[in-house]
């Protein structure tokens, strides 16, 4: 299969502008002849969802939440990159791109991450628009603050809430399409299934997730806005019921999945506590900004951080990284948390965890200036771990957060099925193998504000208004019929021994044992078996309960469980097959002699693409080669 990015010539800062003009138009009078269906209303959803309503377009979107707002976007709490350079410190748009392709470790497009830089400065002045309430300077300029990977101040934030203030921008902009009548709300309704016809993109099946009632949806055209997959490690910091089943649906009807074994582990989050767990706290990378990360330096040493002097403490990042310090990106600053606890020099009780400190700052800046940056930030560690980073630092530990692969799209975001796109975090197309923080949100959001809007209208004008197959088509109804049986077949299953959050679980240990913060080619071999024997156990050892037609949670588990454990054997592939070492992959196999990811150019220097061939049969490795012709690939180096 040749995978045709759709990469436009010219210069790269002439790309996207000149793109846009050879581009298909469509009409506003025939705009209102289009219907679109829009999965997923988060950053990405809700944005793509309100423009293009606004333009003309007749919308459907969808939500398995009661309300959009609920949207996993709220949780993101630093902030949202873009190249203003309101601090004057060297920033523009073409350091943004750099920053982002280097964060990546070069394994992202550059046409696309250009694209994205370009267009970051764009979606501060909308959602300041909107009445998003960032920080502001003394004089009324924006403020910002720094974020890793970056050696300059571009993220704008909205204290620690800057996903929730963004999300109510956005949901703003959907209501009002909602109450013009050009946006169609399905709350409480999950995806179960794309229909694909004469190889398009033509609508999806959904479960109602009160009722019980599967409905078909037809249109024009499927935007896939459903975020990340993390939660195939069943610990994460994604909400519980984040899931991958849309975005694997539509994988299996013939869309690429890209690089799923990119994921990422996040350094700043509060250690596990116990089994009980059924998610796990993020705490912001913003805090990086002015907590100092350090263990002791003696493997073993339990006394309480106060009573461990200053000449007995190692501040390793900054020790290892003098350059950027603190503000290391997430894959380094996650490898070398590990490392020192690996060594015994972790601290708490399970020895997995490190220290995030803030007495130097408030001895700095004083109590009141760090409580108005990060004071939710505070009461929240606080109510959780029950002490005060006022007084004693924080513990943080590693935990995953967020997944660079998703389904393969081009240029125009489009998948490899025609007419089904893929936006934000279900994509796999800016971060390479590791986002820069700050950079998920500036993503979402430049894909449903600024980009789709564009690059839809090419395919809707090609095919013509016309071109639409009702909800009535047998390919719909073979479609409900599957998702029927497997509903059926999955209720059926009253007499197994174990739950499906028991099975989940072992899933996730497998995962992050074998394809967590380090793989090695051994492991991942055991874990592609482990995950096959759990899959055959899962069909039929696996106990549910109720009926279809009512709130049936266990059921809702099962489906995406069943999806998970496809996906996670398939993650495992994909790091088997990646020889080398590269952001958040790190093949313990290939390593410079410092520890650091060793990437292999020469062979793995592209984008792996996988096709579904059909149940129980291989899938099937495709390349995109990655052209840089901006940058120098080189070694990656923060010091």
């Amino acid at each position: 299969m040749k995978l045709d990015s759709k990469i436009p010539d010219g210069p790269l800062a002439q790309k996207w502008e000149k793109h846009k003009f050879n581009l298909k138009l469509v009409n506003p009078a025939n705009k209102r002849k289009y219907e679109i269906i829009v999965v997923g209303t988060g950053l990405a959803g809700a944005s793509a969802a309100a423009s293009l309503a606004e333009l003309g377009y007749n919308v459907k979107a969808f939500c398995f939440q009661d309300s959009p707002r609920r949207a996993h976007s709220i949780a993101a709490q630093g902030g949202i990159n873009a190249a203003k350079n309101y601090q004057n410190d060297g920033d523009s748009v073409f350091r943004l791109f750099y920053d982002t392709i280097k964060g990546g470790d070069y394994r992202a497009r550059e046409a696309n991450v250009y694209r994205l830089a370009e267009v970051s400065v764009n979606i501060i002045d909308q959602c300041v628009a909107q009445g998003v309430p960032f920080a502001r300077e003394y004089g009324g300029l924006l403020a910002n603050r720094s974020f890793g990977g970056a050696q300059v101040s571009r993220t704008f934030y909205a204290r620690g809430q800057t996903g929730q203030q963004l999300l109510l921008g956005a949901y703003s902009a959907l209501s009002r399409q909602v109450a013009a009548g050009k946006v169609k709300l399905y709350p409480r309704t999950e995806m179960l299934d794309l229909v694909v016809v004469d190889g398009k993109a033509r609508g999806i099946v959904t479960r109602n997730l009160i009722t019980g009632k599967i409905e078909s949806h037809s249109a024009h055209a499927v935007l896939l806005c459903t975020g990340g997959y993390s939660n195939v490690f069943f610990l994460s910091t994604n909400a519980m019921g984040s899931n991958a089943s849309a975005i694997w649906r539509a994988h299996k009807k013939g869309a690429l999945f890209a690089n799923p074994c990119f994921t990422q582990i996040h350094p700043t989050c509060i250690p596990v506590s116990g089994d009980y767990q059924s998610k796990l706290t993020l705490m912001s990378e913003s805090l990086r900004n002015d907590g100092r990360v350090w263990v002791p330096k003696k493997a073993g040493d339990k006394r309480p951080p106060q009573d461990i002097p200053e000449d007995e403490r190692d501040y390793f990042l900054e020790r290892k990284y003098p350059s950027f310090g603190n503000l290391v990106p997430r894959d380094v600053a996650s490898r070398n948390v590990k490392y020192v606890c690996d060594e015994g020099r972790g601290v708490g009780e399970t020895g997995l965890a490190v220290y995030l400190d803030f007495a130097d700052a408030i001895k700095r800046d004083g109590e009141k200036v760090i409580s108005a940056k990060y004071g939710n930030l505070f009461d929240m560690y606080e109510k959780i771990m029950g002490t005060s980073p006022y007084k004693q630092p924080m513990m943080i530990y590693p935990a995953v957060h967020y997944t660079m692969g998703g389904l393969w799209v081009d240029y125009n975001l489009m998948t490899t099925i025609p007419g089904c796109y893929a936006l934000g975090e279900a994509n796999f197309s800016d971060h390479g193998a590791n986002r820069l923080g700050a950079s998920a949100l500036m993503q979402g959001l430049a894909d449903g504000y600024f980009i789709i809007p564009y690059t839809i209208g090419d395919y809707l004008a090609t095919i013509g208004w016309s071109d639409k197959v009702p909800a009535d088509h047998p390919a719909f109804k073979e479609a409900e019929a599957n998702v029927k049986q497997q509903i059926d077949t999955l209720l059926g299953m009253k007499n197994g021994k174990k739950t499906v959050d028991q099975f989940h679980k072992e899933l996730g240990y497998m995962m992050w044992d074998y394809c967590g913060m380090s793989r090695n080619a051994e492991g991942l071999k055991t874990a592609k078996k482990k995950i096959q024997e759990l899959r055959e156990e899962y069909w039929t050892n696996l106990k549910t309960t109720g009926i279809n037609e009512e709130l049936n949670i266990t059921l809702e588990k099962a489906l995406r469980v069943a999806d998970f454990m496809e996906l996670g054997e398939l993650m495992i592939d994909d790091a088997l097959a990646r020889e080398e070492s590269c952001g958040g992959h790190f093949r313990e196999e290939y390593q410079t002699p410092d520890g650091e990811a060793l990437r292999n150019d020469e062979k793995f220097c592209h984008v792996a693409a996988w096709e579904y061939k059909g149940k129980d049969q291989p899938e099937v490795r495709h390349q995109e080669e990655l052209i840089f012709e901006n940058v120098k690939l080189t070694q990656r180096s923060y010091k």
